[in-house]
């Protein structure tokens, strides 16, 4: 329910949001597809967020997408576990929409910067992955 939240708050900013139920299943979709920023649930199943983007970070294809962490485990241990991951960046949930939104840009930001005309951007949550 979580991940459906999110996207369709993401959809509404004006970000394209690509879903994976799992975390084996955003591994392969950010295999076979271009994405400029992965929103990752840390609790998904099968792989935990943990794995995923330990794995992404792991992978030379992969390593240079932003990764920003969702979790509903808001202690400096977990954020800390997130961005030992490789995350960039780590936000707890409920989700604050501005909070959140204003993350995406700054890692965004952080890894391309902005010529006159933005590029599009994607972005993953729970496994989904968005272009604007």
């Amino acid at each position: 329910m979580s991940r459906d939240v999110i996207s369709t708050r993401l959809l509404r900013s004006g970000f394209e949001v690509v879903l994976a139920e799992d975390g084996q299943k955003a591994l392969e979709l950010v295999a076979a597809q271009s994405f400029e920023l992965i929103v990752l649930d840390m609790s998904m199943p099968v792989l935990a967020g943990w794995e995923v983007a330990a794995r992404l970070k792991a992978n030379p294809a992969t390593a240079a997408i932003p990764i920003l962490a969702l979790s509903a485990h808001a202690m400096s241990s977990d954020r800390k576990k997130a961005l030992e991951a490789g995350c960039g960046d780590f936000d707890s949930k409920p989700v604050n929409l501005p909070r959140l939104l204003g993350k995406i840009e700054a890692l965004l930001s952080k890894a391309q910067p902005r010529t006159a005309a933005p590029a599009p951007h994607a972005v993953g949550e729970a496994g989904s992955h968005a272009n604007r």
